[in-house]
């Protein structure tokens, strides 16, 4: 496997989708959204230990957007 192929295949960085592609925008639009908003109201009630927990979800919720590729 050549070196760029291998990093295709770690990243999974595809040029088709199972999903829409409007679906794949839209799902990294509500969940960069979701991060920023629940971000602030976090800071804003003074939690901010909770930030990380949002940080987590958002990469792993990216990570499964990657994965839904063929």
């Amino acid at each position: 496997m050549k070196f760029h192929g291998f990093l295709r295949y770690i990243t999974n960085n595809l040029e088709t989708s199972k999903h829409e592609e409007a679906f794949d925008v839209a799902f990294f639009i509500i969940n960069t959204l979701a991060l920023l908003i629940g971000g602030y109201l976090f800071y804003i009630y003074e939690e901010p230990q909770w930030i990380a927990v949002l940080v987590i979800e958002y990469t792993w919720a990216l990570d499964s957007m990657r994965h839904n590729r063929p």
